[in-house]
């Protein structure tokens, strides 16, 4: 919300107090003050011109040559191509040397004829947004005035106001906070009504009759009949305080609207009195009804949605905005001007629902004060017949009563001393509330003591305080939190399971993005199509989760993988021209409880990796691309300290996939997107995704380190190619050699698959792997016989656990 400091002015004197110390209350109080903005005008080579006569230019038909006295003896040359002005006019001239922005006035020729400055418009000034035609000055102030002397500058403060305080949506309430914080009076109290003379009891016999049908959602409506009202531009005055916070003018009655719900945070709205048809219902709309609201768009209503309306039509979106059909016009001369307090439920489920937000729903949505809808229509009223010549009925219409919320709160100054750690008086907590607009409760019973419990009555701008705490926490805020000295209140706990599970997923996470991998956050929801991107449980039938009323056909199912969100990642990733990827995301998973009642939310770790395995350089131009073998050494980089086995397994819609396994436990998957698939995708390589369950991985991953001295003997190698059945898992023939208990085999690594489909060479059925052997003794150096004797041995072996061939 923007707020501006001369408008601030009118209701509490700030003087002495820059914008730094201003910035500093707010903020330390629990408002949070996200920018400040300086306007106005400083250079003095903006002055008051007279226009003394205007000619024909004599080489352009669109431009005219002015003479103006701006308050030197001579009168000042000007080539103008505004026509909205006449002879004898004020208006704004900005002398040679004036700058706006990056444009400078200078002294010279137009079109032939001398220009010794330029008759400036509104917003060239930066006091309005009227670009059309000079800004003809009101009351004709003394040629050569500086401008600045007539648009004093402003500060507009943009505050950011939490939830629990609507109290603050307005220039009062902002004047109410200072005035608690600095001790400052205020200059005038507008929470009760005018003393305007006019009744608020019904009249049956009104023109504009009221009916409540909807008491729930509007328990108080009035309205106020004002005649003979000539619509027409607002004055300068009010122009400038709307634009100082954002908002457009419109015309005077609308702006009067608006300026009252700035100044008061109470919204109004003004009816067109020659459209509305009998009197004024408020109730629910009815089945499939359509307004046309104030922006000119169509929403279609609901029969929870509360409406303003005649006999014959809605006229407005109670709380929301207006129709147009209803609206105040250009002939407009008799308005209806409502005030009223609408649930604040009900206005925040119509904006939500039809994805329509104004600055009156804002405030209702958030709770607006029931008492100040009577005291924000007498100010309105006044300035109408003020700037808009109107006469007020001497009724005013009302039905239903403001829900005033009789709310007293106890608050002990023994118990405020006790919660906040430091001494506060009695004497200290009454002037503290009391500047709030906290008064003491008016019962007999109160104890005189100043220390002694004290009942407070809450006002109805302060919704949000119900408990002694609240009351606390608004002693402790006005006084200043760093005033209140620290105390350690309790000793440092054991870490929880939640807190070593968190840890335990930070390590993971800052691992993988040592490792070059991109943390992703994707939505649980996914659609029914990418359903058969999932790995894991949730692709059998039955185990996927629907929704029974989605949002949208993208968001159909609770996922049961984090893989089809990877998926989307990496093709949208790709789409905006990057290619190779490495993504990962830990999040929460969705089984259906039927199936797996003890396992309903899963916590899963999932991985994609796309593209080439290192970006290229002039050492490496074409790096190779990545393989499911790159994937599989970032799992096992997950856990060093154990074994991790894949075992090959089919899927009908992965070419390539394995189930991963931590110490012969099982932990996930891992498998190669089918090509079609990744061209849909957009991929034309190769697609790695794995999915582990987070649980398992971390209750198997050992983070013992075992240290082992470098080998001081040098180890011998030797060399085995083996025939195997095409079949056969390399899983299993890394199985054995892990598995043998040999002392003198220290390490294996395969460094060469042949196959030959046409079978010259090498069946057809059948691969040839050539493996790397490395033994070493840690204690002496090996001779020859001891390593052809224990390659012998793991020959042997091999032909006997396997069905290989030594080749």
């Amino acid at each position: 919300m923007k707020v501006s400091l001369n408008w601030l002015g009118d209701h509490i004197d700030l003087a002495g107090l820059n914008t730094e110390e201003i910035c500093e209350l707010l903020t330390f109080s629990g408002i949070e003050v996200e920018s400040v903005d300086t306007r106005g005008i400083t250079s003095e080579l903006l002055v008051v011109a007279r226009i003394i006569s205007s000619e024909p230019h004599p080489n352009a038909d669109r431009l005219s040559v002015c003479q103006v006295d701006d308050g030197s003896c001579n009168p000042r040359q000007i080539v103008c191509g505004a026509k909205n002005y006449e002879v004898g006019d004020h208006v704004p001239l900005a002398l040679p040397g004036a700058s706006f922005g990056d444009f400078k006035i200078k002294q010279g020729m137009l079109r032939g004829v001398e220009s010794m400055g330029m008759m400036c418009s509104g917003k060239e000034i930066g006091v309005g947004t009227d670009h059309d035609g000079l800004l003809i000055l009101e009351g004709r102030p003394e040629a050569g005035t500086p401008i600045r002397d007539l648009f004093p500058s402003d500060t507009i403060f943009e505050l950011e106001i939490t939830p629990n305080r609507p109290d603050c949506l307005s220039h009062l309430g902002i004047a109410r906070e200072l005035h608690a914080l600095t001790g400052r009076p205020l200059k005038k109290d507008l929470s009760q009504p005018a003393a305007s003379g006019h009744t608020e009891i019904p009249d049956p016999t009104s023109e504009v009759p009221i009916r409540l049908s909807d008491s729930e959602g509007c328990p108080f409506y009035t309205l106020r009949r004002i005649n003979a009202v000539t619509v027409k531009e607002s004055p300068e005055w009010l122009k400038s305080r709307l634009q100082s916070v954002g908002l457009r003018p419109i015309n005077n009655i609308v702006d009067i609207t608006n300026f009252v719900l700035m100044e008061m945070g109470h919204p109004l709205h003004a009816f067109d009195q020659a459209k509305v048809e009998g009197g004024i219902d408020v109730r629910r709309s009815r089945s499939a009804e359509k307004i046309t609201a104030l922006d000119d768009e169509d929403y279609l209503l609901e029969t929870d949605d509360l409406v303003i309306a005649d006999r014959s039509k809605a006229l407005a979106i109670a709380g929301i905005m207006g129709g147009a059909a209803s609206g105040v016009s250009e002939t407009t001369t008799d308005i209806l001007l409502e005030s009223a307090w609408f649930h604040p439920a009900r206005i925040r489920q119509t904006s939500r629902r039809l994805g329509l937000s104004s600055d009156s729903s804002y405030r209702f949505e958030r709770g607006a004060d029931p008492s100040a809808a009577r005291a924000a229509s007498d100010i309105a009223v006044e300035l109408i017949c003020e700037l808009a010549g109107g006469t007020p009925e001497p009724t005013i219409e009302s039905a239903g009563s403001p829900p005033l919320p009789d709310s007293e709160v106890s608050l002990d100054p023994a118990f405020c001393s006790r919660v906040l750690g430091a001494p506060i008086s009695g004497e200290e907590i009454a002037t503290t509330l009391t500047r709030l607009g906290i008064e003491k409760a008016p019962r007999s019973e109160l104890p005189e003591e100043t220390d002694a419990p004290t009942l407070w009555r809450i006002p109805s701008f302060r919704n949000d305080l119900t408990r002694p705490i609240d009351l606390v926490e608004e002693v402790a805020r006005i006084r200043g939190l760093d005033t209140i000295p620290s105390r350690n209140r309790g000793p440092a706990a054991d870490p929880s399971r939640a807190d070593i599970a968190y840890d335990a997923g930070m390590r993971l996470r800052k691992h993988l993005a040592a490792r070059g991998f991109h943390e992703c956050t994707t939505l649980k929801l996914i659609a029914r199509t990418q359903l058969n991107d999932a790995l894991g449980l949730g692709t059998r039938q039955g185990e996927v989760i629907a929704l029974k009323n989605p949002l949208s056909e993208d968001h159909t199912h609770l996922r049961s993988s984090i893989v089809p969100g990877l998926l989307a990642s990496l093709s949208h990733n790709l789409r905006h021209g990057s290619s190779d990827l490495c993504l990962f995301e830990v999040g929460t998973c969705f089984i259906d409880e039927a199936k797996r009642p003890a396992h309903s939310e899963i916590q899963q770790l999932a991985m994609a990796m796309t593209g080439k395995v290192s970006p290229p350089s002039w050492i490496n131009p074409d790096p190779d691309t990545t393989t499911l073998h790159d994937l599989r050494g970032a799992i096992e980089a997950l856990a060093p300290c154990s074994e991790v086995t894949f075992l090959a397994a089919s899927h009908e819609r992965f070419p390539l996939y394995a189930t991963v396994s931590i110490d012969g436990s099982p932990v996930g998957l891992a498998a190669q997107v089918a090509p079609t698939r990744a061209r849909e995708l957009g991929f034309d390589q190769a697609v790695l995704v794995a999915e582990l369950d987070l649980s398992i991985l971390q209750k198997n991953r050992r983070s013992d380190f075992l240290i082992r001295d470098l080998p001081r003997y040098p180890s011998v190698v030797r060399d085995v190619a083996i025939e195997v059945p095409v079949e056969i898992p390399a899983s299993d023939i890394d199985a054995f050699f892990r598995g043998q208990e040999d002392p003198l085999l220290a390490d294996f690594r395969l460094f060469d698959v042949f196959t030959d489909p046409t079978g010259e060479k090498l069946p057809a059925g059948r691969r040839s792997l050539a493996y790397t052997l490395t033994y070493r003794d840690a204690t002496a150096t090996l001779r020859a016989e001891q390593v052809d004797n224990a390659h012998a041995r793991i020959l042997e072996a091999l032909q006997r656990e396997l069905p290989a061939t030594i080749r």
